[in-house]
């Protein structure tokens, strides 16, 4: 049987995959001012730096086991990311985001430090490929919540600023007005506008509203962004430019890129025989189908939410990989209707995570047993 099948996520989601390449063309722009009081673009450099895999890094002749989440690099180093004038103010910013919680970290010796990402595991998952881990490209995953925090710690610099709207960009969901234009930003303020005043920026960043349209022309001159103002409504839209060719620029990860885009295709064959089961798939027994959800082949149904986990955790969901973890899914829409809708939930056995997605399900007529496969995943 031939299927189409569309998923979205309901609710936002709760991390930003972030690359690695975006983040050091922001720090070798000596243009965009990057010194004030708020810690979201230092927190952010040293979780480009993290590794995903255990690896050995030698280090003045001497080798360093480093595990997911960790990173040894020189004091100077440290120094020249931050761009702090000398080495004891970089260490500083250290101590403080230890202090939150957010890193530990230690001395190895005069020069030397070690650091470690606080959570690591719980919002990166080690991606089933093998690849060396370099430190310019590929890509990592970022909690939102941490933005929300790190900006409110003092004045952001322009770039707490350029990051704070990189992360709140939404593209192409119909909840979100202009999304489909172009890259959006949208503070998920549950009104599906994304216009903003420079009183609620100012506010948002801790800086003066002259600043902040300072800070946003400059931005604009350097075609990082673009405003559209309405002056009627006492406000802004703000779009990003290069988001989408920035996103989609997968270069080392070996597995499918639609695996781990925002927009992706998969084509699955679904026979109508008996289903073989999936290597290191999920098991059956955590399925839960409502009596109500029967429009579909029920084991045609497994198997889709079976390759839908796959993806999501190619994606970061982590409670995808986990044996303990229940999708629950329910019907939406009266099996007359030709497209079919489903609710899918997806529940942490802690009840500490859940996601909510909505799918739609389209019989296709294509004279194979091939079921093409799109999903939507919106942060």
């Amino acid at each position: 049987m031939d299927y189409q099948l569309e998923i979205k996520q309901v609710v936002d989601y709760p991390r930003c995959r972030i690359y690695r390449e975006f983040i050091r063309n922001l720090m070798e722009d000596t243009n965009i001012r990057a010194n004030g009081s708020s810690y979201l673009f230092y927190y952010i450099i040293l979780c480009s730096y993290a590794n995903f895999r255990s690896s050995y890094r030698k280090v003045e002749g001497i080798s360093y086991l480093i595990g997911p989440g960790e990173w040894v690099c020189k004091v100077s180093e440290l120094s020249g990311w931050f761009r702090t004038r000398f080495q004891h103010q970089a260490v500083s910013i250290l101590d403080y985001l230890q202090k939150q919680n957010y890193i530990t970290y230690t001395r190895l010796g005069h020069n030397l430090i070690k650091f470690s990402i606080t959570g690591w595991k719980k919002h990166n998952t080690a991606l089933d490929y093998n690849y060396p881990c370099l430190k310019d490209v590929g890509f990592f995953f970022f909690p939102v919540a941490a933005v929300h925090e790190l900006i409110s710690m003092g004045k952001c610099s322009d770039m707490d600023i350029v990051l704070d709207l990189w992360i709140h960009a939404i593209y192409n969901d119909e909840q979100v007005q202009g999304s489909n234009i172009g890259p959006v930003v949208y503070f998920r303020n549950c009104t599906g506008n994304p216009l903003t005043s420079y009183s609620d920026l100012a506010l948002r960043w801790g800086i003066s509203k002259a600043t902040v349209s300072r800070t946003l022309n400059k931005l604009q001159e350097k075609e990082y962004l673009s405003l559209v103002s309405f002056t009627g409504k006492h406000g802004s839209v703000i779009y990003l430019c290069s988001y989408l060719s920035t996103m989609f620029n997968i270069s080392d990860v070996m597995i499918d890129k639609e695996e781990v885009s925002m927009t992706f295709q998969i084509p699955t064959s679904i026979p109508n025989g008996t289903l073989v089961p999936e290597e290191n798939s999920i098991k059956d027994e955590q399925i839960y189908v409502s009596d109500s959800a029967v429009c579909v082949s029920e084991p045609h149904i497994r198997q889709m939410v079976k390759k839908v986990a796959g993806i999501l955790a190619a994606q970061g969901v982590s409670c995808c990989e986990c044996s303990k973890t229940h999708y629950k899914l329910y019907s939406l829409s009266d099996c007359k209707e030709s497209i079919i809708r489903y609710s899918l939930e997806i529940v942490c056995p802690n009840g500490d995570v859940s996601y909510r997605f909505e799918s739609t399900l389209s019989p296709v007529d294509m004279g194979t047993s091939n079921m093409a496969s799109e999903a939507n995943i919106k942060k």
